[in-house]
């Protein structure tokens, strides 16, 4: 272990197991450690024994719910939009060859105590039972100007500068009711709070557009993939690339200790008595609590069962997302279900988490608008854990700490994170203009 690297990485989360497989395929020499003994930190996923050790101690499983081994329960289960960020670093990496993927069933939203289906398009607008007659019409309207909304072409901006002209302005040009902003602004454009409406409109045009375009790629029910056996494949996919690439992976290292010059610059990280050498460190915030703060905390319930959510058409795999608003909270709530479909459970059973960012310290209680959605459940595990963000100079001590993941349950936010780090260690953004239709190979339909 006694050698020089360029970066070190600590803990094989998702965002840190990503960032060294980009990073070893730009040539740097990488070290990747985790004081477990397993991939994936605090994004592994766990059989069903593994489960019932993490939250009920000593307990065994029991027998109905059947086979351990069959279960692969991830914990923090997102989806993937099928054109956005994650995909298309898969397939700018080529670990497309390492997954399966297989296609959402579908994506709803939570409105005055019903599920919906989420309305994308023009057509979906018209046919949706969320909006009446008057409604639908100017929600479609909308929805037309952002389908033919293009950056570099003027005559599709309608005389509006998108840079300029804020969120809550396009909407009230074309006039939308307060519960159709809130399916479009939370279950579409995904935005984890109504903060958005005072800023520029071009992220949020943008978000409608991704979402609309994920939809038409893959024809099924909603804009999300997930990989067949789930996100723990993930980590380890990047962790082969990184390999391929002369990337060292070291797993049960205890103590990884990161050491600093006298200057407060990092110089390297010791375990077991030995020090690896290194010009930086990329870490999760576990290796380094001096050097971040608590912001928050996740508030989730995980569920098995042995049907779908109801209201969801029988959906093997969906999102169901409950906007603040509709609950009287300050942040979003969000169902995530998935099952033997996607090969993360015994045939019959169903994986349904139910999460949010917690705004008291009694998940059970706080949850209970989302449980209350599952229908009958065999059982139930809660758990909270807090959300930290870095607060280091990176340009002066040379660590790079990613931000906990948080409450949604889809993976536009994650990326984001790992796009602005990648840029801080290597001074460029990742290309992400990449032909989309690589990845639909693997996708199965």
């Amino acid at each position: 272990m006694d050698e020089d690297y360029d970066v070190i990485v600590l803990g094989t989360g998702l965002k840190e197991c990503i960032l060294s497989g980009v990073l070893s395929v730009d040539g740097l020499k990488v070290l990747h450690m985790d004081r477990n003994a397993y991939y994936g930190g605090e994004s592994t996923s766990l059989n069903l024994t593994q489960l019932w050790k993490r939250f009920k101690g000593d307990d065994k499983p029991p027998e109905r719910l059947g086979s351990s081994k069959e279960y692969n329960v991830d914990m923090i289960p997102k989806f993937m939009m099928a054109n956005g960020g994650l995909v298309r670093i898969l397939i700018h990496t080529d670990v497309t060859k390492y997954l399966n993927f297989k296609a959402v069933d579908g994506s709803f939203v939570y409105n005055k105590g019903k599920i919906y289906k989420v309305p994308a398009t023009d057509v979906e607008a018209l046919k949706s039972p969320l909006m009446g007659l008057f409604e639908k019409r100017r929600a479609r309207k909308f929805f037309i100007y952002v389908q033919e909304y293009e950056e570099d072409d003027p005559k599709s901006h309608e005389g509006l500068d998108l840079n300029k002209v804020t969120a809550r302005e396009i909407i009230s040009k074309y006039g939308l009711e307060d519960d159709t902003i809130d399916f479009i602004g939370h279950a579409l454009a995904l935005h984890i709070n109504d903060s958005y409406l005072e800023e520029p409109a071009m992220d949020f045009v943008k978000r409608i557009k991704l979402y609309a375009e994920s939809l038409a790629r893959f024809q099924g029910g909603s804009p999300y993939i997930y990989p067949l056996y789930g996100l723990g494949e993930l980590p380890q996919a990047f962790a082969r690339l990184s390999a391929v690439y002369g990337g060292t992976y070291m797993l049960n290292k205890p103590e990884c200790k990161v050491e600093f010059d006298g200057d407060g610059k990092v110089i390297g990280v010791t375990s077991e008595g030995e020090t690896a050498k290194c010009k930086k460190v990329v870490c999760d915030p576990s290796y380094l609590h001096d050097k971040v703060q608590k912001v928050g905390k996740v508030a989730r319930a995980i569920c098995i069962m042995n049907h779908p959510i109801p209201d969801t058409n029988d959906s093997h795999s969906c999102q169901v997302i409950l906007p603040q608003k509709q609950l009287g909270r300050k942040s979003d709530m969000y169902l995530f279900c998935c099952s033997y479909a996607h090969n993360v459970a015994p045939n019959g059973q169903y994986i349904a988490f139910v999460s949010t960012e917690a705004e008291t310290d009694n998940p059970e209680v706080e949850l209970k608008p989302g449980i209350d959605l599952l229908g009958p459940v065999d059982e139930i595990f809660f758990d909270t854990y807090d959300r930290f963000v870095p607060t280091n100079n990176h340009e002066a001590d040379h660590c790079f700490i990613s931000t906990s993941y948080d409450a949604t349950t889809h993976f536009e936010s994650t990326v984001q994170d790992v796009l602005e780090m990648y840029t801080k260690i290597t001074g460029k953004a990742v290309d992400l203009s990449v032909d989309l239709s690589a990845a639909s190979a693997t996708a199965e339909q």
